[in-house]
């Protein structure tokens, strides 16, 4: 027997929140990765902590101006974008530890701005594509319900909650058990969970479907 419309359209908009709660936890769990990276590669220091830091407000912000303007292209399906994005995360994020290394290795000794700059640089795409989901996946999620306060609100809300959920993996020994390269592959697995999911749910589907 064929749900009703409505029960239809609800358990789609559950996925749409269970999906984007899977990229906010991915990506604090590579904030969290990242920074460790840095402390073991060059010191715990005030410029590792910087670095991560301000390349992610810069990248989600930037993000969010081209996720906006992707959203708005009549040519562009916001979750093809998504998925493509969630796709560019993991494949960044798996990378990043052995770019770190071989970075480290060319500068053992460096300090500050030398340090800096090439993290700055490795980090900006993943983190560009992070700050584009939620304006990807909002534009989609408000075209269906038509509700723009309801459906970015509760995005916004699901994607916290999965940055809240990194940060308790992470302290209740997720790095521990896995390390630096297991939480990366684990954040990596998500992304691509994602992806997967988006597409399988919402490929092709109109904006009512």
């Amino acid at each position: 027997m064929t749900p009703p419309l409505a029960e239809r359209s609800s358990a789609r908009e559950m996925q749409l929140y269970c999906i984007f709660f899977l990229s906010g936890f991915a990506a604090l769990f590579y904030q969290l990765i990242w920074q460790r990276a840095l402390f073991t590669l060059y010191g715990t220091s005030a410029e590792s902590v910087t670095v991560v830091v301000t390349v992610f407000m810069l990248g989600l912000g930037l993000g969010s101006l081209a996720g906006g303007a992707l959203s708005r292209s009549p040519r562009v399906s916001p979750t093809l974008a998504f998925a493509l994005a969630e796709l560019l995360i993991g494949a960044c994020g798996l990378a990043s530890l052995p770019v770190f290394r071989w970075v480290a290795s060319l500068t053992p000794a460096a300090a500050g701005m030398e340090v800096g700059l090439p993290a700055f640089a490795l980090l900006l795409l993943p983190t560009l594509c992070m700050g584009a989901t939620l304006p990807l996946l909002s534009s989609f999620a408000i075209a269906r319900s038509g509700s723009v306060g309801r459906s970015l609100g509760m995005l916004y809300f699901v994607n916290t909650l999965g940055s809240a959920a990194a940060c308790a993996a992470a302290a209740l020994a997720a790095f521990g058990a896995l390390g630096q390269g297991g939480a990366l592959q684990l954040a990596a697995t998500v992304n691509f969970a994602a992806a997967a999911w988006v597409l399988a749910a919402f490929r092709g589907r109109g904006a009512s479907a």
